[in-house]
C-alpha cells in the first residue's frame, strides 16, 4: 500500500504549484516537529514556460533577454532548490514529492539516487536506456559520449528530511526553449525529450499513471 497521496495539478502556473507545495512542505515539517502524522504528498504538474535558477544557480546560464523572455511569454524564477537553470512548460512532467524520508528510511542522497532510478525503470518501458552521468544528478541518454543529452533533471531541497522541488522529465516538450540557457550549467550538453527518442508523440496521461506506479515500488 502507497504511504503517499497522489494529487495532479494539471497545468499551472510556477508560481501557484510553489505556493501549494511549500504550504503541504512546512505542514509536513510541523506535524513532524510536534511528533504528529501528516501524509506524504506527490504532485504531478505541467508548467507554463518558464526558467527556474536554483540557490547557486549562475545567471549567466539565462542566454535571453529580458524583452525576449516578455515577448515569448516566459517567466523567470530564482528558487530555493539545489542545481543551476531549467526549464519547465507543457509537455513535461514536473513532479514535486513533498515527503518525509524518515519514513522511507531514506536519507537524501538515497532520495536523489530513487527518483533517478524512478525515471531510469520509466524509460526502459519505451526501450530508452536512460543512465546517470559522474558528477550530476538526473538521467541522460548516452552519458559518456559526445551525443550526450539530459532527459530529466532534478533539483530538491530538505529540511528535517522532508523535500520539496523534485524532478522535471521531458516528455512531448518543445526543446527549443533550452536554446535560451545552459541546462542545468551545461555548455556542452544537449538536452532531449521521450518523444525526440521515440520519434513520435506520447500520451502523456499515460506516462503520469507509469511514473505514479513507480513510485509506489519504492515509497510504500
Amino acid at each position: 500500500m502507497s504511504c503517499f497521496r497522489y494529487i495532479d495539478l494539471g497545468s499551472i502556473e510556477y508560481n501557484e504549484a510553489l505556493h501549494v507545495q511549500t504550504e503541504a512542505f512546512q505542514q509536513l515539517i510541523d506535524a513532524k516537529t510536534k511528533e504528529k502524522h501528516e501524509v506524504n504528498t506527490l504532485y504531478f504538474c505541467e508548467h507554463k514556460p518558464v526558467f527556474t535558477l536554483g540557490n547557486h544557480g549562475n545567471a549567466s546560464n539565462l542566454l535571453a533577454s529580458e524583452a525576449l523572455l516578455q515577448e515569448k511569454g516566459i517567466s523567470l524564477f530564482r528558487t530555493n532548490r539545489g542545481g543551476d537553470i531549467t526549464f519547465h512548460g507543457p509537455g513535461q512532467i514536473t513532479g514535486y514529492p513533498v515527503f518525509d524520508l524518515e519514513r522511507f528510511g531514506m536519507g537524501l542522497r538515497q532520495y536523489v539516487e530513487t527518483l533517478e532510478e524512478i525515471i531510469i525503470r520509466f524509460l526502459s518501458i519505451y526501450d530508452i536506456k536512460g543512465e546517470r552521468m559522474t558528477g550530476a544528478t538526473g538521467v541522460w541518454i548516452e552519458p559518456e559520449t559526445e551525443r550526450a543529452r539530459k532527459i530529466a533533471a532534478i533539483g530538491v531541497r530538505s529540511s528535517r528530511f522532508v523535500t520539496m522541488h523534485g524532478f522535471a522529465l521531458n516528455i512531448n516538450t518543445d526543446l527549443s526553449y533550452f536554446a535560451m540557457i545552459h541546462p542545468c550549467g551545461f555548455i556542452d550538453k544537449g538536452v532531449t525529450s521521450l518523444a525526440a527518442e521515440s520519434d513520435c508523440v506520447i500520451d502523456f496521461e499515460k506516462c503520469k499513471m507509469q511514473l505514479v506506479e513507480g513510485f509506489m515500488e519504492f515509497f510504500s
